[in-house]
């Protein structure tokens, strides 16, 4: 089994409200998993988000938490319900209506990868789904929780950052001819995870690094923002996406030769993001 469902880096001294997240970056895949599947080790990272650990790695210099998935996205996917289970992966799920990642094989067991390339053949058993959810699934999610606690506690809000990167051909359909391709999609369920303002901020720092934004096309925020959302109770869930193609060789699955310099770039709209959870009489002070 993967060693851990997690790792957490903490900051020296906790500053902001913002908690950053990211549940698709992790990469340890157990040598059994890999010789039961119908997949090559190359095939199973596809549907990863590579790479987004070290490009989010700075969080903690400026005064906030990043949460990192350690057991892939292929194994166990943590921006899913535990309950969105896929009665075509998992036996003894009884069949009804499913919403499209479910019937697409993107449930919390997934059944493909990016592609729609199956995992395995067959079905897993109850067992091993119920242990994947109980070992991985639920402390991920205990620890997120308590993060943004922790933010309510300190700072009477919480913002939360949830980072996935996007295949560079994500976007393919939705660009007119001539028009530039965005960088970075937003997704903030349409308004119901996040109040505008925040959303604002966090876009205007990308924009002011350079980045093309836009928001919830064709990413709007799955589970997670859906789930931890509410800025009616001062929690906010956005979703961020980058495009692979800024950083990565997405066929090789390798950095670009200045990925440090993306790491640079990135270095910037962390600061400003963070920034946006730090209490105003603190910032004057830093200032």
């Amino acid at each position: 089994m993967p060693k851990h469902a997690y790792s957490l880096l903490r900051p020296k001294k906790r500053r902001s409200s913002v908690v950053f997240a990211s549940p698709h970056s992790g990469n340890d895949y157990p040598e059994w998993f890999v010789r039961q599947s119908v997949l090559d080790a190359q095939l199973l990272r596809s549907s990863e988000d590579a790479f987004v650990d070290k490009v989010f790695a700075a969080v903690p210099e400026f005064g906030a938490p990043l949460l990192l998935a350690e057991a892939p996205r292929a194994f166990i996917d943590y921006n899913r319900g535990m309950k969105e289970m896929d009665p075509a992966a998992v036996e003894g799920v009884p069949k009804g209506a499913l919403n499209p990642r479910i019937a697409s094989g993107l449930g919390v067991i997934p059944r493909v990868v990016a592609g729609g390339r199956a995992i395995f053949r067959g079905k897993l058993s109850e067992i091993e789904a119920k242990r994947r959810i109980d070992h991985y699934w639920k402390p991920y999610h205990a620890r997120l929780q308590s993060l943004l606690q922790e933010s309510h506690d300190q700072f009477g809000e919480a913002i939360l950052i949830d980072c996935h990167s996007m295949p560079h051909e994500a976007l393919e359909g939705l660009i007119k001819a001539n028009a530039r391709r965005p960088d970075i999609v937003l997704g903030d369920r349409f308004g119901a995870a996040a109040d505008n303002d925040v959303v604002e901020q966090i876009e205007a720092a990308f924009s002011s690094a350079g980045f093309l934004v836009v928001r919830n096309a064709p990413f709007a925020g799955a589970f997670v923002s859906q789930h931890y959302g509410r800025p009616s109770r001062r929690q906010h869930a956005i979703q961020i996406e980058i495009d692979r193609g800024l950083y990565m060789d997405e066929s090789r699955i390798e950095p670009l030769p200045d990925f440090a310099d993306f790491c640079q770039v990135m270095r910037a709209v962390i600061a400003e993001i963070t920034e946006i959870g730090v209490p105003e009489n603190q910032s004057m002070a830093a200032e």
